[in-house]
């Protein structure tokens, strides 16, 4: 069994490679080998967008910004992994 496919694209004319590479290290340092896959697609135009099994979770444009890492995991953990512990970068519960 495989786990999360998680896909990051990122504009190259906007020089965000390294903020995308950032965020799929948080990722696999958080998750490791319960993820698929984490693969960094090169895009054009302004493009910043996270997928998880093809399910798009957040979008530059969309969503206002870039994801904090602490945002970031909770919103791949909500999706693909929702009985992992994040410990203290969890929300608290409502």
């Amino acid at each position: 069994m495989t786990g999360p496919q998680i896909s990051i694209t990122y504009c190259t004319q906007c020089n965000w490679l390294l903020r995308a590479s950032w965020m799929a290290s948080e990722l696999l340092n958080t998750f490791g080998a319960e993820l698929g896959s984490v693969t960094l697609v090169p895009g054009t135009g302004g493009v910043f967008f996270i997928d998880v099994d093809g399910k798009r979770v957040w979008e530059r444009k969309r969503d206002g910004g870039f994801p904090d890492a602490a945002t970031l995991k909770q919103v791949v953990r909500d999706l693909a992994l929702p009985d992992w512990n994040l410990g203290h970068a969890d929300r608290a519960a409502d």
